[in-house]
């Protein structure tokens, strides 16, 4: 278990579009780039092993450094080589955070100076979802599935826990990165569970704005 006082002023970024990682949830990634390659080595060398997840911010017009203002940071908790070089690897969600600016270095990969003021809830244990009306929800989930032909194991997705399914949906489902970004920001549960039944319903109505969940 990490510490607020183990989370570092500066974090190494790994900005990949349409990657999403929450707090307490797993994303599996693959390495193969050098420069990605040495940030994963270097991330090994340091007791917390962390890699900072931010989605580019790349909007024409739009100013800053091209990364949007809030990601989140992930443990290394597995990994394996490939016979070429590359690693497979899992991040375990730690904290989201702010970045506060991009720092100068000899690193060819980047690093911010970041803030982890106002995710200390980040940390604790699972977080629930009270207003969770699953039946509701899995029949929306039913059809959005069946519209994109999908499948599930609906055993499963009936008996998880409601952070496990509402975060893992976020961020298996197929969404734009600023819907993304927008379930990243979520400040609860709840919201991001909002959040993500606005996004199945719009989907489902191919832009029209008339039908809502009851």
């Amino acid at each position: 278990m990490i510490k607020p006082s183990d989370l570092p002023d500066v974090v190494a970024i790994f900005p990949l579009p349409g990657a999403l990682l929450l707090p307490r949830a797993r994303l599996p990634l693959h390495i193969f780039e050098p420069r990605y390659l040495q940030m994963f080595e270097d991330a090994l060398k340091t007791r917390e092993r962390l890699i900072a997840m931010v989605q580019p911010n790349e909007v024409p017009g739009r100013g800053g450094n091209g990364l949007h203002r809030i990601g989140c940071a992930g443990r290394v908790t597995q990994f394996s080589e490939t016979d070429d070089g590359r690693y497979l690897i899992t991040l375990g969600g730690v904290s989201r955070f702010r970045v506060l600016r991009e720092v100068e270095g000899f690193t060819p990969y980047r690093r911010c100076e970041v803030s982890w003021e106002g995710f200390e809830r980040d940390l604790g244990g699972e977080e629930k979802d009270r207003r969770f009306d699953r039946p509701g929800f899995l029949d929306l989930l039913g059809r959005y599935f069946d519209a994109r032909d999908l499948s599930a194991d609906w055993e499963t997705l009936k008996e998880a826990d409601d952070e496990l399914l509402i975060n893992s949906l976020s961020m298996m489902l197929d969404f734009e990165p600023e819907d993304r970004q927008a379930l990243l920001e979520a400040p609860s549960l709840s919201t991001r569970r909002e959040t993500l039944v606005t996004l199945i319903e719009f989907q489902l109505r191919g832009g029209d704005e008339s039908e809502t969940m009851q």
